[in-house]
């Protein structure tokens, strides 16, 4: 089971030399920091709580998630850093995951993705805010919290179905509502955080007001 608080935020960067913004999440986990860093890497367990992703697992390996993202291993260091590029369509960002051991027992997990403020991603940041990533890694992060606790197949693993279930559609609410807040914190006017956020939900959940 996962446990603590749920931390979201919205970081200005500067990443490769350009300005750019990470979304953030960071999370414990009940388990110990080689077994949760065996579940974001081992192909078997990934497929179990995340997707199916394919690839060569190393350093400067390439990987493809089906229907979904590719890139590069940028860096791997276990039992601490996962850095990677996402590239999905015609863009491209970046995703870095690093653990920290709490104790035997628990683990914290901070997840970064990363993109560069250029006009295609701010156009998109107008329309969706930081939930178009946040919720999707809410999604995501909460599966690993369940897989890890039970063993089983969480889910939000079939996250289409998932969603439009009333479990899926209060968690996208929860999920929106507070990356709404992390837009207001980094900045953003409430009007035009709650709006993105809308939209999100709407997005994620297929909700069409």
């Amino acid at each position: 089971m996962m446990t603590g608080k749920i931390e979201r935020r919205v970081d200005a960067i500067q990443w490769r030399g350009k300005a750019a913004r990470a979304v953030v999440t960071k999370r414990l986990y009940a388990t110990g920091i080689d077994d949760l860093w065996d579940a974001i890497v081992s192909p078997d367990r990934l497929n179990r709580w995340f997707g199916v992703v394919s690839g060569e697992f190393n350093e400067g390996g390439h990987y493809q998630i089906e229907d979904n993202a590719h890139g590069t291993i940028e860096r791997c260091e276990p039992p601490n850093l996962l850095s990677i590029t996402w590239e999905f369509n015609d863009g491209i960002g970046w995703v870095n995951v690093s653990l920290k051991e709490v104790d035997e027992s628990a683990s914290e997990l901070t997840l970064a993705h990363i993109a560069h403020d250029d006009q295609d991603y701010l156009a998109f940041w107008k329309q969706f805010g930081p939930g178009a990533l946040g919720v999707g890694w809410d999604v995501s992060l909460a599966g690993l919290s369940e897989y890890l606790s039970t063993g089983d197949v969480p889910k939000c693993r079939d996250e289409i179905t998932w969603s439009k279930t009333e479990e899926g559609e209060t968690f996208m609410r929860l999920s929106s509502d507070a990356w709404v807040d992390a837009a207001i914190a980094f900045g953003s006017s409430a009007n035009d955080a709650r709006e993105a956020g809308c939209r999100t939900y709407n997005f994620f959940t297929g909700n069409k007001d």
